[in-house]
């Protein structure tokens, strides 16, 4: 813990307020608690290993209740780091960043959301889909929350149900396995709920943001973010002329454009996006760029199953999917479900619905996720 900033003390009537002008499920059957949100500031690692800090949001429930069960939400892409949970504090403007942990927090659990390394108000640039660090940042905004409540004389449940949306769905896989691997004996893994993840971007996401699959901006947009943050990280290229035929695209990915602006810079089409070399590497990834992918591609594949020590019990894991989502193919979950059945691992897909397009399945994602997790008998 570095430091612990409130930032909102809504009662159940303005938390449902908040989630409805959000388009979110405000069932107050369900959502009976006001909220008292924080950003806590906390110390963690960069990708290479080095000190560092990030941000995030902890969303608790205005309760007497002392022992919390807590859920990790883990954010779909954002490009500025204004956006991000614990900075997305303009709740009458726009509730999107924080709806759902503001959800999870009016069920009843302490939600805690992750801002990632460089947005928040953390140092630094951010490493898109650079699971690692997404893990570590996730991992210890969990035990910096638990010294957190100690300070308010509240305690956690050591099970942690883990979800996340899009970018998020694959840093929450990554999560689990850390949980469910032991690395910290404090913390196991209660349930795994995932929504609408690119579990795959070697086989199924790449190649659909570059056929034209993923309609633009989309398909542009998430081809450039990860050129360039793997770039960062890995060195891909020398100069952004090498693979951008324009090659102010790389200045879009400096944590300060908003969407509209992110989305104004973007080029028509990814011939437009490309040079011949840039289309090259993202076709036909070789070298550091493979290695990094099949990283991040890892995710489902690594979670230990149910005999494995030192959590040799099964855990409870749903896929979540939009029926019409355009952005992330289904083949995504399918893949996961795939690689998790490897290791004796059930993982039902749960369509969200026919018409649930890639946006609307966080909400519904949330709305489906905070009833399982409330279940009798369920992963509670």
């Amino acid at each position: 813990m570095v430091t612990a900033e409130r930032l909102n003390v809504l009662s159940a009537a303005q938390v449902r307020a908040v989630l409805t002008a959000a388009e979110f499920d405000a069932d107050p059957a369900i959502l009976r608690s006001g909220v008292v949100s924080y950003r806590l500031v906390y110390r963690t690692i960069d990708p290479h290993g080095l000190p560092t800090t990030a941000s995030g949001l902890l969303a608790l429930p205005a309760t007497d209740t002392r022992r919390l069960r807590v859920v990790s939400y883990t954010h779909g892409t954002e490009t500025a780091r204004a956006d991000a949970p614990s900075t997305a504090t303009d709740l009458a403007a726009d509730g999107w960043g924080q709806a759902p942990a503001l959800t999870y927090a009016a069920a009843g659990f302490a939600a805690v959301a992750p801002d990632y390394l460089g947005l928040g108000v953390g140092p630094g640039l951010h490493p898109w889909m650079d699971v690692p660090s997404e893990v570590t940042a996730s991992f210890d905004l969990l035990r910096a929350t638990r010294l957190f409540l100690a300070t308010q004389g509240r305690t956690v449940d050591p099970r942690v149900l883990v979800t996340g949306f899009s970018q998020g769905a694959s840093a929450a896989t990554g999560l689990a396995t850390a949980l469910r691997s032991g690395a910290d004996p404090a913390l196991r893994l209660g349930a795994l709920a995932p929504v609408s993840g690119a579990y795959d971007l070697r086989s199924v996401e790449l190649p659909a943001l570059l056929d034209g699959q993923v309609e633009w901006p989309y398909g542009v947009g998430y081809t450039a973010y990860l050129l360039v943050a793997f770039n960062r990280l890995h060195h891909l290229y020398d100069t952004p002329a090498e693979v951008f035929r324009d090659p102010s695209v790389e200045a879009l990915f400096d944590g300060e454009h908003s969407g509209e602006r992110f989305v104004a810079g973007l080029p028509a089409s990814i011939d437009a996006l490309l040079t011949p070399h840039g289309a090259e590497l993202a076709h036909h990834p070789r070298g550091r760029f493979a290695a990094a992918l099949a990283v991040a591609d890892a995710t489902c594949s690594t979670l230990p199953g149910p005999q494995s020590p030192p959590q040799p019990v099964p855990v409870p894991v749903r896929l979540y999917v939009g029926g019409a989502d355009t952005q992330v193919p289904r083949a995504n979950s399918e893949h996961c479900r795939t690689a998790l059945r490897g290791h004796g691992i059930d993982a039902p897909i749960v369509d969200l619905g026919a018409g649930v397009d890639h946006l609307g399945s966080n909400r519904a994602g949330t709305a489906a996720v905070v009833r399982w997790f409330l279940t009798p008998g369920g992963p509670r």
